[in-house]
């Protein structure tokens, strides 16, 4: 395509307004005026269409459509809060692929599985990057972890660390005592205020906290001071999570990030020290405890579970030459398991309690399966849930309606390429958007019902390969923690279900509403009164 006819025809236009305008007889003011306005349009036709007019006599594909933004600061102005149903809305507009400028960063949404397809599996290696929040700096050993690592030989050694040394079946297994006695605390917790109201997600998030914290390191601080690290820890993560999810100008205008403006950055080096001195404590700790052992098994260790840290630091030990695992790999790891579990998984069972709590055939339904599996004179082991289709289910359409990630983290193509026939450049922030595909009417019947049986009879895949239904994403960069994260909601929901039955205190109302964030929240508590279903306080006092 020949561009000089194109700059000949506008030159033309303008000419021809001009004329037009000699014939008049212009006051001084309004040849001012004339003269403000055309002055704008020359910097407009210079900055914006000029250059469009290029792109286009070059041959390249236009960005997805959009809404057009004002000057210097795009559509940050407009953008509403919930992020997660205010770019549903713009979808249903400008279509299932379109783009906004939020400052001085392209964002391309996507919200259809065919596109979502083109993105994370066609092009998966392209987009197997990340655009990391400007607070991952202050971290010493922000972005050597599995979430903000570049793609390459360094991620693909950390993934392989997190699901075969970590995360995988067995080693999941091996901890399963951790989890255990985590879910058992927690159910002589609801019991011991039976009849009362009771903060379910925020007794829910203590308990996952509790649980990876176990994992991680649960061989290691014991007593008093385990339950004094777990408080200090909780704080300390709550505020990482909170900056990591604040709106930063220093990300949407980068050349602005030296400047600290809301002092983001400060504030994270003044977290992560903290961080740092908790994990300083356990590992010194470990490394004294495994050397002690080395010394009294010669050389053997024994032969008990080990806890995430000392494999760890085991795999650190016999680090390959190449890629090797060093200690900020193993810092920024424990934070990925905290840090990316304990909301996620919290959250979820929230959010399921709920639902079921709206509907109770539901959870009378879940619990009538629960008594004929796990029987109504025992207590719910995580090897029941397996066994408990409809309970799946149950998970599956929360997980449908509220995904714990519902735009998931972002992805960032490392050059420019083309989807749906549109230009995304390289260094875009790209989104799917989990939340809306999962409430397609064209995809789901009654879309915002929750319907569990959707789900009975295996459907709903969610490892990755069905694009209408990806709460744990796809591709390279899905969640690594996918096995456990099923675990734990499961196992939690079982034991709250079999153990109790669940009301709302006298005149309160049940909402569901969404808060979005990085991760998905309930708008307000579920505040629930637990009644004991198991005939005996035995089933309720276990031993610590």
């Amino acid at each position: 395509m020949n561009p000089i006819p194109l700059f000949q025809k506008l030159n033309q236009f303008f000419s021809n307004i001009i004329s037009s305008l000699q014939f008049k007889s212009i006051d001084s003011d309004y040849h001012d005026h004339y003269l403000v306005i055309s002055t704008i349009v020359f910097v407009l036709v210079s900055t914006w269409v000029i250059p469009k007019l290029i792109k286009l006599a070059r041959g390249e594909k236009p960005l997805p459509p959009g809404p057009p933004g004002l000057p210097l600061v795009g559509s940050l102005p407009f953008i509403d809060p919930e992020l997660h149903s205010y770019f549903a809305n713009l979808a249903r507009k400008y279509g299932p692929i379109f783009s906004l400028r939020l400052g001085g960063k392209v964002a391309v949404v996507i919200s259809s599985p065919a596109i979502a397809r083109e993105v994370l599996k066609d092009q998966d290696t392209i987009f197997a990057n990340r655009d990391p929040p400007v607070v991952i700096t202050a971290m010493d050993y922000g972005g050597h972890d599995i979430v903000f690592t570049p793609y390459g030989p360094e991620w693909r050694m950390l993934r392989k660390v997190c699901v075969r040394d970590m995360l995988g079946h067995a080693n999941l297994d091996a901890v399963y005592s951790y989890r255990r006695q985590e879910i058992r605390n927690t159910v002589k917790y609801f019991y011991d205020r039976r009849g009362s109201p009771v903060d379910v997600g925020e007794q829910m998030f203590l308990t996952v906290l509790n649980v990876i914290t176990s994992m991680l390191w649960g061989g290691t601080i014991q007593g008093k001071e385990r339950a004094a690290i777990g408080a200090e820890f909780k704080q300390v993560v709550g505020e990482v999570t909170k900056l990591l999810g604040m709106p930063n100008v220093s990300d949407f205008f980068p050349w602005l990030a030296f400047l600290d403006l809301q002092g983001a950055k400060k504030e994270m080096k003044i977290v992560i020290s903290r961080l740092e001195e908790i994990f300083q404590r356990i590992i010194d700790q470990r490394t004294r405890m495994d050397g002690q052992k080395h010394t009294q098994k010669g050389g053997d260790g024994n032969n008990q579970s080990k806890d995430f840290l000392q494999v760890l630091l085991q795999l650190k030990a016999q680090a390959d030459a190449k890629t090797p695992l060093t200690m900020d790999h193993v810092k920024s790891m424990l934070v990925d398991m905290v840090v990316g579990g304990t909301e996620t998984t919290s959250n979820t069972v929230e959010f399921t309690m709920a639902e079921m709590m709206n509907k109770p055939e539901i959870m009378k339904k879940a619990q009538q399966e629960l008594d004929s599996v796990v029987g109504e004179g025992n207590v719910v082991e995580e090897s029941h849930i397996q066994k408990l289709p409809y309970l799946h289910a149950v998970m599956k359409e929360a997980l449908r309606l509220h995904p714990a990630l519902p735009l998931m983290v972002n992805h960032c193509p490392s050059q420019t390429t083309t989807v749906s026939n549109y230009r995304v450049p390289k260094g875009a922030q790209v989104f799917v958007n989990v939340w809306a595909i999962h409430r397609d009417p064209s995809i789901w019947e009654d879309p915002s019902e929750f319907r569990p049986e959707r789900f009975l009879n295996g459907k709903g895949d969610y490892s990755g390969n069905d694009y209408n239904y990806i709460p744990f994403g796809s591709g390279r960069r899905m969640c690594a923690g996918m096995a456990m994260g099923e675990r734990m909601v499961l196992f939690s929901l079982a034991s709250l279900l079999h153990s109790f039955n669940w009301e709302l205190p006298v005149g309160a109302k049940l909402e569901v509403a969404e808060k979005f964030g990085i991760v998905l929240k309930k708008k307000s508590p579920l505040i629930a009164i637990p009644t004991p279903r198991l005939n005996g306080s035995a089933f309720y006092e276990f031993e610590s």
